[in-house]
């Protein structure tokens, strides 16, 4: 449904997008990873119809995003970081003006049954110059939706809300995606891990990643690092016994035990067993470690920090 090949933006000689490609099937949820700056907003822009690209080519619901801007706004639902709000009127009022603008039939229906999805059914006669910013951000929802679009594009679809409210959110956003393309754009890295079946990571205006957030965290693992826990009159020698296994290269205190790293391709497991058993310390636990999508974020991004970029950049 979202299909994006060698997607460029420049703005004079500052590049916002880098030739950037990633597709989002039906059904899908796929997370928009970035720091500040790397392009998601620029991206999500371009999918929308709100700018063009400079070169290369996007397909939203089988349309082109330049030459039928119209049909992909028809078929996609749009959640701006800033929504875009009537303040002066009725919360009913503002989903009835753009269902109108979109020839939604049965309007009526259709926006009681939008405002129970999203919470809003006591609200709906309520200026919106008088909601809290989490309730905006669920009007913001319901007009994304309202229409019954193909593809969702989400930009931060949970800011400003409460704990509970995010929930409720997550939830929709996860039936949502049961029949629809969904396309968030989170900083909240916890959030991306729970909703999204696929994460696409974007630095610098290019795709550092893209992966399930399992197989990141498979690829990244390299091939060695786990975690030790040692009981007994370990003492403060521990860290220096694991580090003098063959085959590691680092040992690291992490809570109550050591995150070791290995060479590559190197199963060091049986040799760190065996290190801890025969000098008389206690092996309480010796198992992979599993990274975080936050630590998956970083190691990704910060890479580049170490590559040269050529000419001017600014954020975008």
């Amino acid at each position: 449904m979202i299909e994006v090949q060698n997607l460029t933006k420049r703005y004079g000689t500052f590049v916002a997008l880098d030739s950037i490609s990633f597709s989002a099937r039906q059904g899908e949820i796929l997370g928009f990873l970035g720091p500040n700056g790397a392009g998601k907003t620029t991206t999500m822009r371009i999918l929308t119809g709100y700018m063009p690209p400079t070169e290369g080519s996007a397909q939203v619901a089988g349309y082109d995003v330049f030459d039928d801007s119209l049909e992909v706004r028809r078929h996609v639902g749009y959640l701006p970081e800033t929504v875009p709000l009537y303040r002066d009127m009725t919360v009913r009022g503002y989903l009835d003006f753009l269902a109108r603008l979109r020839d939604v039939p049965q309007r009526k229906a259709r926006i009681d049954e939008v405002l129970a999805r999203v919470g809003m059914t006591d609200r709906a006669r309520s200026l919106i110059r008088s909601l809290s910013k989490g309730m905006r951000q669920r009007v913001g929802l319901a007009q994304a939706i309202v229409h019954n679009p193909d593809v969702l594009i989400l930009d931060e679809p949970t800011i400003g809300l409460d704990p509970h409210q995010v929930q409720d959110v997550r939830a929709l956003i996860r039936e949502l995606g049961q029949t629809r393309t969904v396309m968030i754009s989170t900083h909240i890295l916890s959030e991306a891990e729970q909703m999204c079946d696929r994460i696409v990571i974007i630095d610098r205006g290019r795709i550092v990643a893209e992966d399930t957030p399992e197989q990141l965290r498979a690829r990244l693992h390299r091939s060695g690092r786990l975690f030790v826990r040692v009981g007994g009159r370990a003492g403060q020698n521990a860290g220096q016994l694991l580090g003098g296994v063959p085959g590691v290269t680092g040992v690291e205190p992490h809570a109550d035990g050591y995150l070791i790293s290995a060479r590559p391709r190197t199963d060091v497991r049986a040799a760190l067993a065996a290190a801890v058993v025969g000098h008389g310390l206690e092996l309480l636990e010796l198992r992979p470690w599993a990274l975080t999508l936050e630590e998956i974020f970083l190691e990704v991004t910060t890479a580049l920090d170490h590559e040269p970029v050529a000419g001017e950049r600014r954020h975008a």
